[in-house]
């Protein structure tokens, strides 16, 4: 028979009383009750006042026998966890506050760590954060080219400490598929876009996207398996939404995007596929500046919705669960730091894919004619 959930607090509070500090994992084993229930109990003992809640340890209020009345340092050690995203990255920003919401709620501190574009800029931050006592690491590489990804494999599989992935999903087979990672599930955005516009009527397509992320690159990847088998896309394709959109935008080699206006003439197509945000309001202004009509002449949904909703024509945009990726990807840490394990150990490792949504606004419309 189930415990009573009071008397269950009430047991959580006496041990806590008696040993001054316990780790949750500890009391969990005790209770015989999962780990997020007993971090549940701690959480609403400590908005009693009836604990302390530190990062895997809950702790008595009450001094120790010959202690002061300050609070115990917290028996896991106390470090930060450190969080590494891109600089100049709204999108992974967004997944950033939702990974802090998680780590602060839970008395954990973040040392925040901004990548600059350089490839593997990310691995001297977190050697950094390491060597200044991190004890967990959430990281968002950038991973332009998939060289530079590849590159990251064997370090952070080394890494001594827990880490959970952000929004990447490494390839499958390489040592980094056993790390846990949370990530939006973009073929199901495409998926989202294309079926929207199709129920519209339209069925010629365009893509223009990003090639210098994951992200894009599975946008991409995706749009062309989902556009070539849909039974009611008779014609699609695909160009750079910019320039600077590449893995490497001074190669000289890279090919100029072909303007959208130009390719839509030319396909015959009614409706396009724009990532990101940015590049998809710059778009629309280019596509009106030559004389064609959003959503009258042409029906556009943005990839992202970071700023999507802003355009003079709020644009019709996949919208990703960003914050969500964040805050599952901070309580998998949390889980990982509970238990005392990285994923040599303890629970199974975790490859976590979160559903975009569609968030339908001015930029789409039925086909005319």
């Amino acid at each position: 028979m189930r415990e009573p959930v009071g008397l269950r607090r009430q047991r959580i509070l006496a041990a806590v009383q008696s040993r001054g500090a316990i780790r949750v994992s500890d009391l969990a084993a005790e209770l015989e009750v999962s780990v997020v229930t007993v971090r549940r109990d701690v959480e609403h003992l400590a908005r009693e006042g009836k604990l302390r809640r530190g990062h895997g340890v809950a702790r008595s209020v009450l001094p120790e026998a010959g202690q002061g009345t300050e609070p115990q340092p917290a028996a896991d050690g106390g470090g930060p966890v450190a969080v590494v995203v891109p600089e100049r990255h709204a999108y992974l920003y967004e997944a950033l506050h939702g990974a802090r919401s998680v780590l602060e709620e839970a008395g954990v501190r973040i040392a925040l760590h901004i990548a600059p574009a350089a490839a593997g800029a990310e691995r001297p931050l977190v050697e950094r954060a390491l060597a200044d006592g991190a004890r967990g690491v959430l990281i968002a590489p950038r991973w332009r080219a998939l060289a530079t990804e590849e590159a990251d494999y064997a370090w952070l599989s080394d890494l001594d400490v827990p880490a959970v992935l952000m929004e990447r999903r490494p390839r499958r087979g390489s040592a980094l598929h056993a790390l846990d990672s949370v990530c939006t599930d973009h073929w199901y955005g495409v998926h989202l876009a294309v079926e929207h516009l199709t129920r519209l009527g339209h069925r010629r397509i365009v893509l223009a996207a990003r090639d210098d992320s994951p992200t894009a690159r599975t946008v991409r990847a995706a749009f062309a398996e989902i556009a070539e088998t849909h039974p009611d896309v008779d014609a699609w394709a695909v160009t750079l939404s910019s320039p600077a959109a590449t893995p490497d935008p001074a190669d000289e080699g890279t090919a100029e995007p072909v303007a959208l206006h130009t390719l839509m003439a030319g396909t015959g197509a009614t409706a396009a596929v724009l990532h990101g945000d940015v590049d998809a309001l710059m778009l629309v202004q280019s596509l009106r500046d030559n004389g064609v009509r959003v959503p009258e002449d042409c029906s556009v949904i943005a990839y992202d919705d970071v700023v999507a909703a802003l355009g003079s024509t709020p644009l019709t945009a996949v919208s990703p669960p960003k914050a969500e990726v964040g805050r599952t990807a901070a309580e998998l840490l949390l889980r990982r730091l509970d238990a005392g394990t990285s994923r040599a150990g303890g629970a199974p490792v975790q490859r976590v894919e979160l559903l975009p949504t569609l968030q339908v606004r001015g930029s789409t419309a039925p086909r005319q004619g």
